[in-house]
């Protein structure tokens, strides 16, 4: 019997202790899978290449293309398409010594035919009859603007894409200030965006914000538009209602020549159920990919999901961590759904108490496979990060596996948002606790990173609302020129700017924001579909609201670039934490220390205090550099940043601080 190993984090935390065997295990498990992976394929890197060898791959020693598909289930197949004019028959694969079905069709008598942008499907014969399906390592697939009926495209362009950086600067990724996109819905137009918009009218605006990385969503294929990206059907194609695979790649690179790292949202929670497009049933069986029965199903989302134990599942599925790395250059992945996979409950309970995280209805072989997969984004590509959303705060996820953990770099901190939503909704500005506010913000994991955001796509859909919108609600539509006075305005710029700046300065390593939620986008995204008659006009951006100098959006959007580059500028992020110096509940006022910088912020609805006293770290003089209460910024100039302030005896700051108003203060 294995020795008992104290990992890292058991050593760190003494409420781990009961747990030792637990952490223990979970080590030990991500050892063996390696292990043998290792020994059957001589490393993980060459593991997570079957996307070389299933799929179509032109074969150089022999001169022609080589089909491969794993379907043990199945009886027969035949490829089909335009290039046997949709034969079901003529062309059958074979078991080869390894029990994969393959094909083999030489360059010579092919050449003319099996083109280039042509179609191909695969016709499976199984116990569920004879059906037309996608090849499951297929590189590309199309819909016909006709039938709607999806089909694999073969996909040689004559001239291989001619990368012109391989940019990524490594901090872009160690304290990532992420903007979260969607390349269909960036453009102001009620249509689809392409990529090629969004590298030549969106990337420059981000650049200009200040934003060090962006996460793309809904790259992955997925047939239905409105599922944001997640319910995806062939996982090796770039989605191709937004262009081509060079048009990506030309995004990735241009992203890259500006200096910005490019994540990826990629999916390996779940997968679409539909069989023509999918995965689902592709050899006839239920459990070739995903779990048989209800452990297959997620009632929720209605979907699969994978069988993480099997080995074929889990070569398929890395394969896919390397392809985008490799062929697309990403800089790293934010991993969608990490909380389902790692328990069969999915996350439907309340992670109070240390159980929940080691003995209720932990799914082992997710976790290995995640473990897995942080090995290869880390072993292929040094500088890459992986961002785990996950909101049960399993103890070790961003921990190296010999540490006990997990291997991510960051998780998402999906408590910041919904307490923000919670408390917009459900107290006046009075009832506000500013202890509670700290907890939440600064309540982390040791030596966990931590991506801190006020709100993601998530509270811009339909059916929630942004910040923005809790603020100022209908009176976003009626008085945001610049010359029209109101109270309701006023107060939701001047907490929207708090929100943010609190969120950026004390809530983690790292910070996402939603496209557009910077100058507070006035309406929810809701992707064309049956009930608002297929219309695009919530799923776009109307970037010329923040462009209108009449509009008072502008202030949102002077904010936020200045709140970042200060951010960037003194490195704020790279330091662990924010240090408390000051709170005041009777004037709702908090102040604390990161990276030599001091944040003060009054959330007062009426308190301005003249002579407002607090202490500071170090004696000496301190200036402003940056105030939310500037009319750049919305506000009213009542405070005067020219003023030098001086410590006293006491080692405190006197100043005005007004309602509603963030201070930032250096020490000169």
């Amino acid at each position: 019997m294995n020795k008992i190993i104290k990992l890292p984090i058991i050593q760190e935390d003494p409420w781990l202790d009961p747990y030792i065997r637990d952490v223990h295990d979970r080590f030990v498990r991500f050892n063996k899978a390696l292990n043998d992976i290792q020994a059957a394929e001589g490393s993980l890197l060459n593991f997570a290449r079957a996307h070389f060898y299933y799929g179509i791959n032109f074969s150089p020693d022999r001169n022609g293309w080589v089909y491969r598909e794993w379907a043990p289930n199945a009886d027969k197949l035949f490829l089909t398409g335009d290039f046997n004019e949709w034969s079901r028959t003529s062309h059958p694969l074979e078991l080869n010594e390894k029990g994969d079905w393959e094909i083999f069709l030489p360059y010579a008598a092919y050449k003319d035919s099996f083109l280039h942008e042509s179609k191909v499907k695969v016709t499976i014969h199984s116990s569920k009859g004879v059906t037309d399906r996608i090849p499951a390592y297929i590189r590309r697939v199309i819909q016909d603007p006709l039938t709607h009926d999806f089909s694999g495209q073969l996909w040689f362009p004559e001239k291989a894409f001619e990368w012109t950086s391989n940019f990524m600067l490594a901090e872009n990724v160690q304290y990532p200030i992420i903007y979260e996109c969607h390349v269909g819905m960036a453009q102001e137009a009620e249509k689809v965006g392409t990529y090629l918009e969004f590298a030549d009218n969106i990337l420059p605006r981000i650049k200009e914000g200040g934003y060090t990385a962006i996460q793309l969503m809904a790259v992955m294929e997925h047939p239905y538009y409105g599922s944001f990206g997640y319910h995806v059907s062939n996982f090796f194609c770039p989605s191709s209602r937004f262009g081509t695979p060079e048009e990506l790649k030309y995004l990735v690179d241009k992203a890259h020549n500006m200096g910005i790292a490019v994540i990826m949202d990629i999916v390996h929670s779940h997968a679409v159920k539909n069989l023509a497009e999918g995965l689902n049933e592709f050899d006839g069986s239920e459990h070739q990919y995903f779990h048989p029965g209800p452990r297959g199903y997620h009632d929720g989302w209605d979907s699969k999901l994978f069988d993480y134990g099997k080995w074929e599942v889990k070569k398929f599925l890395l394969s896919n961590v390397r392809y985008w790395l490799e062929e697309f250059h990403f800089d790293g992945y934010r991993f969608d759904g990490v909380t389902s996979m790692l328990y069969f409950h999915h996350g439907s309970t309340t992670f109070d108490n240390y159980d929940k995280y080691f003995k209720d209805g932990v799914d082992w072989d997710a976790i290995t496979y995640l473990q897995l997969a942080n090995e290869v984004i880390h072993q292929f590509k040094q500088n890459a990060l992986s961002i785990a959303e996950d909101v049960s705060g399993m103890p070790g996820l961003c921990r190296k596996p010999e540490d006990g953990g997990v291997g991510f770099d960051f998780r998402l901190a999906m408590g910041i948002p919904d307490y923000w939503i919670k408390i917009l909704k459900e107290r006046s500005d009075e009832d506000w606790d500013i202890h509670e506010m700290w907890g939440v913000l600064s309540n982390r994991r040791y030596k966990e990173k931590t991506i801190a955001y006020a709100e993601s796509h998530d509270q811009a859909l339909v059916g929630d609302k942004t910040i923005a919108f809790w603020l100022m609600d209908k009176d976003m539509y009626f008085h945001m020129h610049v010359d029209d006075q109101n109270m309701v305005i006023d107060r939701g710029i001047a907490l929207h700017k708090l929100l943010r700046l609190f969120t950026i300065s004390s809530g983690g390593e790292g910070y996402l924001n939603f496209m557009g939620n910077e100058f507070g986008h006035p309406e929810w995204v809701d992707f064309p579909r049956v009930g608002n008659d297929w219309s695009h006009q919530y799923a776009r951006r109307q970037w010329s609201l923040s462009d209108n100098r009449d509009l008072k959006y502008k202030y949102f959007g002077n904010w936020d670039r200045a709140m970042i580059y200060l951010v960037r500028n003194h490195r704020v992020l790279s330091t662990t934490g924010a240090k408390q110096l000051h709170m005041d509940s009777t004037n709702k006022v908090i102040a604390f220390e990161r990276n030599n910088l001091v944040f003060i912020f009054n959330f007062s609805p009426a308190n301005s205090i003249f002579g407002y006293r607090f202490y500071v770290p170090q004696k000496g003089t301190y200036r402003i550099i940056l105030n939310s209460d500037k009319k750049d910024f919305g506000g009213f100039d009542r405070v005067d940043d020219s003023i030098d302030y001086h410590t006293d005896e006491h080692q405190q700051l006197s100043i005005y601080l007004t309602n509603r108003t963030a201070l930032v203060l250096q020490k000169v």
